[in-house]
């Protein structure tokens, strides 16, 4: 099973409390990203670009654990920059365990071997491995040549130390379904828990602005991909967001279900915009207007984004809103084949070659990365 049943408990008892209580808008997952800083400069992530003295900061395991309890998730996911490279990860994630919150340290892996001694397996805990596809593919993408390689092995030592290791993956314009197809495979026999994806979304700050998918694009990539599926293959999502990747159904964005607090507060509305910071979890609620954010609202910013920041809550919240949502759900679980011919003849059709235009640019990135790495 790809979610332990105690973590879909938890998931499942938080939002009915929150149905119950008449809330529409409350946190699913806290996106806590204490530091910004990385060893790899990819091209869709505009982390890096901070000046060296923003990358050099690191939020401290106290402020942490306040905005945990100041929006009370059951989830949190530990993005960045790269979170092994804080020097008291160790610290932050035992306490979060402490706190019985389901944790996924996402992280590029390249340092989880060198780090890994500092953590405890647990059912709370799970290592999200960035990997966006193939060998060649991943090495391109992180802008790193054997990046997968040392992935691959990382995963393999936390899987064979009893860890949950998941894989994080984010698909750009041109990446060739049969070979995500090939990667599932790759993935699911080094014995990872599941799988996350999520197409890629343009932000200011990222280097390589020519890559991210527009909507028609996600659904028709997203449709091949998952249609015809192999039952060896586990998501460690909602079905229902995949079903909304395919263009099967359609949800309105709910910013506030995924939450971001960094090291300059409390940010709106999302991980993928920044339209300024509260600095209380209460003063982001109150005081950001919702309603213009997501497709539905014309904000041209928001016009492509289909990403799970936005979306999964979405489908999670439409899972437990009526008995229609209980059993969409409970059915693409069960059938999650989507006998496709359409979505088949697909994989043969040929991909358009990926570019690397601007990717010199990466340069001053990797040299900030290079100053501010300890």
């Amino acid at each position: 099973m790809p979610v332990p049943v105690s973590q879909m408990w938890t998931v499942a008892t938080y939002v009915l409390k929150q149905k119950l209580k008449g809330r529409k808008q409350y946190p699913l997952v806290l996106m806590l990203e204490p530091l910004f800083r990385c060893n790899l400069a990819c091209a869709g992530c505009g982390k890096i670009q901070y000046p060296a003295h923003i990358l050099k900061m690191n939020l401290s395991p106290e402020e942490c654990f306040r905005a945990v309890e100041e929006c009370g998730v059951p989830v949190v996911s530990i993005p960045g920059g790269e979170p092994l490279m804080h020097p008291q990860i160790g610290e932050i994630v035992a306490g979060l365990v402490a706190r019985k919150k389901y944790v996924y340290l996402c992280t590029n892996a390249l340092l989880l071997k060198q780090k890994i001694d500092q953590f405890q397996p647990s059912k709370y805990l799970s290592f999200s491995v960035h990997m966006d596809g193939q060998k060649e593919h991943h090495d391109f993408s992180v802008c790193k040549e054997g990046g997968y390689d040392l992935a691959v092995e990382a995963i393999r030592e936390a899987v064979k130390r009893g860890f949950r290791v998941t894989t994080n993956t984010t698909l750009f314009d041109g990446a060739d379904p049969k070979s995500v197809r090939a990667f599932f495979d790759e993935m699911m026999d080094l014995g990872v828990e599941g799988m996350m994806l999520s197409p890629g979304y343009s932000y200011d700050k990222a280097p390589d602005q020519q890559h991210f998918l527009g909507r028609a694009r996600t659904r028709r990539l997203f449709r091949a991909i998952l249609s015809n599926r192999k039952p060896r293959w586990h998501f460690n999502m909602s079905p229902l967001f995949l079903e909304f990747l395919m263009g099967r159904r359609q949800y309105r964005c709910t910013p506030w279900g995924m939450p971001t607090y960094n090291l300059f507060g409390w940010q709106k509305p999302c991980y993928l915009l920044q339209d300024g910071y509260a600095e209380t979890f209460a003063e982001l609620m109150e005081t950001t207007a919702w309603e213009r954010y997501g497709t539905e609202s014309e904000n041209p910013k928001c016009a492509n984004c289909m990403v799970h920041s936005g979306y999964e809550a979405s489908a999670v919240d439409h899972t437990f809103n009526s008995l229609g949502g209980l059993l969409a759900t409970a059915k693409a679980t069960l059938f999650s084949r989507y006998r496709d011919p359409q979505a088949l003849a697909a994989l043969d059709e040929p991909v358009r070659p990926i570019q690397a235009p601007g990717l010199v640019q990466l340069d001053a990135g990797r040299e900030a990365a290079e100053e501010v790495r300890a």
